[in-house]
């Protein structure tokens, strides 16, 4: 009996006395048509190594370790993790760690990354694998009103700071959306599958350090105007006044928003308030 399904993680939770810790976002995944999916999506063959985040009950966990050369779980509940050890204690090709992902080193053979990350660490976690590593690819299950945040790349409703960030490391794509009924316990919103194909190099030209201190400024406070982001962030030894000048100079309105902004946009004006 495969995990990912009603009957196996019924089974599981049951032979262990599990209840999911809402605490710690643990929805459960049932649906093998979606799993199918996330491997296609992540392209996992035998010359993968694939690190997994959140690896839960071990429904995904059993679908790479059929597909992937090797797969390292990271999971943070101590209590899944012993669990994780005896439900894959006889694959030699799955290693189970438990760990806080933001405060553990990946080693250096993982190539891919897959997880089923809850809402309230998505950013951070995708944030730290992109900017820490140099993966081949990072495919995700997230929130579906986050998954539309990553993958937007023109100013718009769904637009931010993470769109720009994920823009400037990654290709990303929605590769499956995941109704709310594949999951034990059913969650309240409707998930999607992000894939990220990690970029080899910047699409932009600018020192990457300014160029995010200012997009954080420009979001930091939505409703302000750039003007006002980066005065209020104290980035340059400028007034408000001088700040204007540069943004107009790059041919924006002195009242634009960050949100406005395309990630060609922000190089251009990074590199205008370098010189």
């Amino acid at each position: 009996m495969k995990i990912a399904t009603y009957a196996g993680v019924s089974a599981l939770l049951e032979k262990y006395a599990h209840k999911p810790r809402k605490s710690l976002g643990q929805n459960f995944l049932i649906d093998q048509h979606v799993l199918g999916k996330i491997i296609r999506a992540a392209d996992i063959s035998q010359q993968d190594s694939v690190l997994e985040i959140g690896p839960g009950l071990g429904g995904l966990t059993e679908a790479l370790a059929e597909h992937a050369g090797s797969v390292l779980a990271v999971e943070l509940d101590k209590y899944l993790a012993a669990t994780l050890e005896e439900t894959f204690a006889n694959h030699s090709n799955v290693e189970i760690v438990q760990a806080d992902i933001l405060e553990y080193k990946i080693p250096s053979h993982i190539n891919k990354v897959v997880a089923n990350l809850p809402y309230y660490v998505t950013s951070p976690i995708v944030m730290q694998l992109l900017e820490n590593y140099q993966f081949k690819s990072i495919t995700v299950m997230v929130q579906k009103e986050v998954a539309q945040r990553m993958v937007q790349t023109k100013p718009g409703k769904s637009y931010g700071a993470l769109s720009l960030a994920i823009q400037y490391h990654a290709e990303a794509e929605i590769a499956a959306n995941v109704p709310p009924n594949s999951f034990i316990p059913r969650p309240k919103v409707g998930s999607a599958v992000v894939h990220m194909k990690v970029r080899e190099e910047a699409p932009v030209k600018a020192d990457k350090a300014s160029l995010f201190a200012n997009i954080k400024a420009g979001f930091g406070q939505r409703r302000k105007t750039l003007v006002n982001g980066l005065h209020s962030a104290e980035l340059y030894d400028l007034t408000k006044e001088e700040l204007a000048d540069v943004i107009k100079d790059c041919g924006f309105s002195e009242n634009v928003r960050g949100e406005a902004l395309s990630l060609d946009d922000w190089a251009r004006l990074t590199r205008a308030f370098s010189k």
